[in-house]
């Protein structure tokens, strides 16, 4: 069991550090670099999609009252908890095409006080 801890602590320190990286999609970005950027925002995107949810109790909060804000934050973040576990997997499955991301902002942790939006999932890079 001491095994186990131990490897999924690795795993998390890890992801958490390469996701800690601040990798943003650009026009000069090599083939190498976006296929890594999808890689590890899908395991980022997996990983903290929880997060939606407080960032959500929150942001609705602070547009509402407190009892809207804590029930329909909790509903609005679990949808955006979804999906981001959706775009995590789409990232991680079409990691081989190059595609600008789906998910804005980027990580839950990039910018708490904005609402998470979804683009179109095939944007080729031009």
């Amino acid at each position: 069991m001491k095994r186990n801890t131990r490897t999924l602590a690795a795993v998390l320190t890890a992801t958490f550090v390469f996701t800690s990286l601040s990798i943003q999609a650009d026009e000069t970005e090599s083939y190498g670099e976006t296929f890594g950027r999808k890689l590890v925002n899908g395991l980022a995107n997996i990983t903290t999609s929880s997060l939606e949810i407080p960032k959500n109790i929150i942001l609705v909060n602070n547009q509402s009252n407190v009892i809207y804000g804590f029930i329909g934050g909790t509903f609005k973040g679990l949808l955006n908890m979804g999906g981001r576990i959706g775009v995590g997997v789409l990232d991680l499955v079409s990691a081989p095409i190059p595609t600008q991301p789906i998910v804005h902002p980027l990580y839950v942790w990039d910018n708490f006080n904005a609402e998470t939006t979804y683009g179109r999932a095939f944007r080729p890079n031009n």
